[in-house]
Parts: structure tokens; C-alpha cells; sequence
């Protein structure tokens, strides 16, 4: 029977577990060891450089930079989708009737395409026209059209980039809010309600937040780490014929231009993307240590 069990075990759990081998392990191990080489228009390398792409990426501007339009993303985005995330929670945990209804149509745009919803934004709402829809907002007031994807002073592609990832996440970790929501002891509001405290933001911050600790913690993880992996939308957005600009450039579109780009510099790319995996690992590590991720109250 044992042996039937693990045979069965196998056959169900082997195919994915191969899978998963070959397509996620090899190719991260196989990068791994092609950013020690110099790895030009090929991916079986021969030339061992060290340290050399690692040196150079770090010394990289353009890299450097593309990690300084990663903190101005992150800190438009994450601050933002929590607060609007939990607010949508909040009052669609509030509704009686048709909360399922509610539920679907926020996290209804979590099933879109980043590049559908690009695409979009980009040619219908913010296409720099005067027959998009945000410039014909603006005509009803007089005020001229703007280039939003094109001017950088003010810099309003950002009003562009961070409206559209906030349209397509929100709903989904509103819907992590949510199942925490409902997790929570409604013992522990009538019992406030009986002590005289007020429904509002008095029960929000001594029960609700207190009691959304885990989930707000989980959130906060996804939203950064999901924040270093943006590309869809930037590449969908600001990209055309003539290529893509040289402002806002996250690291992911800035090691495709450098692995895929016109100097197929695949040893270079691996180097970037084995730092930006390294960063990433080590911002989420301190976050969740900052945060106490996995600590009770008795562990202080």
C-alpha cells in the first residue's frame, strides 16, 4: 500500500515537478553561470571573465538608473494600492446586498492583460491627442492637450503608468483584504460596542488594522516585489518605432535592451538580472523583518 501511495504520488506530482525543473531551475541556474562569462550573441559561452559584469553593470548609469525609477515606482504604487485595496474592502465587506456582485466588478481587471490594458490606456484615455479621452476632459475646462507619454516636465507618464498597474491590481488584494476581513471575530465588535466605542475610525485602528496585521504584511510583500518586476506596462506604454525613451526605464526593460537588444549581451544581462534578484531577496527579507513577519505577540 505504501509503495502505491509514492507510486501514485509520482505519477501526479513528476510531470509538474519536471516542468518546473526545466523551465524555471535550469534556465535560473544556467543564467547564474552565463553572467560569469562573456556571453555575446550566444548562450554556451567559453570566455571566463569573474566578476567583470557584475563590476560593470554596478558602474552602469543607465542600471543605476533604471534602480532610481524603480523607488519613484514603488513609491507611487505600493502606498497607493494598499490604501485603495483596503478601502475597497472595506466598504464591499460593508455591503449586504449583492457583495458577491461587488466582488467580481473590483477584481474583475486582475483577469486583463498588462498588455491589453497598456495598450488602452495608451492609444484611448492618455494617446496625447485631443480625441483621447483624458484630453477631452481637459477641453471641457479649455485647457490645451497634453502629451502624456512624452513630456517629462512635468513628468505626467506617471499619472499614466501608475493609474494603469492601479486599475489592474487593486482588485486582487482586495480580495486578500477581504478573506482577512472576514476572518475577523464580530465577538470583538459587539464587545466594543458595549465598551462605547464609536463605529469608525476608532474600531478601524484598535480592531480592524490590529486584526489585518498578517494580511497587511502579505500585501505589502507582493506589492514591492511585483513593483521590481514591472515591464508590460512600461515597455507597452512608452515604446514605439523609434524604440524606448530614455526616462523612466525600470531594470527589467533595461536588461532586455541589454540582453536582447542590438548588443545581445546575454553574460551583461544575466549579471543584472542575478543583482536585481539579489536586491530583491534582500529589500524582502528586511521588510518582513521589519514588519515581524511570522512573529506572535508572545515572541515580543
Amino acid at each position: 500500500m505504501r509503495r502505491r501511495r509514492v507510486l501514485w504520488f509520482w505519477v501526479f506530482v513528476g510531470p509538474f515537478t519536471i516542468g518546473l525543473a526545466l523551465f524555471t531551475y535550469v534556465p535560473l541556474l544556467w543564467s547564474v553561470g552565463l553572467s560569469f562569462f562573456d556571453a555575446h550573441n550566444t548562450v554556451t559561452p567559453t570566455h571566463f571573465v569573474g566578476l567583470d559584469n557584475y563590476v560593470s553593470m554596478l558602474r552602469d548609469d543607465a542600471f543605476t538608473g533604471s534602480l532610481r525609477t524603480f523607488l519613484v515606482f514603488t513609491a507611487f504604487i505600493v502606498p497607493v494600492t494598499f490604501a485603495l485595496s483596503l478601502a475597497l474592502a472595506l466598504m464591499v465587506n460593508r455591503v449586504r446586498r449583492a457583495r458577491a456582485f461587488f466582488r467580481s466588478v473590483f477584481f474583475l481587471p486582475a483577469a486583463c492583460s498588462y498588455v491589453v490594458a497598456a495598450l488602452i490606456w495608451k492609444m484611448s484615455i492618455f494617446n496625447g491627442v485631443r480625441f483621447g479621452l483624458a484630453n477631452t476632459l481637459l477641453g471641457w475646462f479649455h485647457t490645451d492637450p497634453v502629451a502624456w507619454l512624452s513630456t517629462t516636465d512635468p513628468p505626467w507618464y506617471w499619472l499614466v503608468i501608475v493609474t494603469v498597474r492601479l486599475w489592474l491590481q487593486a482588485g486582487f488584494y482586495m480580495i486578500l483584504f477581504l478573506a482577512g476581513l472576514q476572518r475577523i471575530d464580530p465577538v470583538l465588535y459587539e464587545a466594543a460596542a458595549v465598551d462605547g466605542a464609536r463605529p469608525g475610525w476608532t474600531v478601524l485602528r484598535h480592531i480592524t488594522l490590529p486584526q489585518l496585521r498578517a494580511t497587511s504584511v502579505a500585501v505589502a510583500l507582493l506589492l514591492v516585489v511585483n513593483a521590481f518586476q514591472a515591464f508590460d506596462e512600461f515597455y507597452n506604454l512608452l515604446s514605439d518605432a523609434r524604440g524606448y525613451p530614455p526616462y523612466a526605464r525600470p531594470p527589467l526593460v533595461y536588461l532586455y535592451y541589454t540582453a536582447l537588444g542590438q548588443g545581445q549581451n546575454l553574460g551583461l544581462g544575466s549579471a543584472g538580472a542575478v543583482i536585481l534578484a539579489l536586491i530583491i531577496a534582500v529589500v524582502t527579507v528586511g521588510q518582513a523583518r521589519w514588519l515581524r513577519l511570522g512573529r506572535t505577540e508572545a515572541d515580543g
